[in-house]
């Protein structure tokens, strides 16, 4: 009879972390979401770097700032 009641609140013990588990089984998925949004960060960035190191943007933002101190 001892093994019946110690089997019994095993198992209730198994069925609520089954059940937590069930609820939770997105929970990786922002962490998923995060590593993607970073990726596209990192990309863009890499992108804009490239475009503000390209000489027309200097010699732009040269002249908007030459322009603005009345120097051009």
């Amino acid at each position: 009879m001892q093994v019946r009641r110690r089997w019994g609140r095993v198992r209730a013990a198994l069925d609520r972390r089954v059940g937590r588990l069930v609820a939770d089984g997105e929970a990786g998925m922002a962490t998923a979401e995060y590593a993607v949004g970073t990726v596209a960060a990192a990309s863009l960035a890499g992108v804009l770097l490239a475009i503000l190191k390209s000489e027309w943007v200097r010699e732009l933002i040269s002249d908007l700032i030459r322009s603005a101190l009345g120097l051009g």
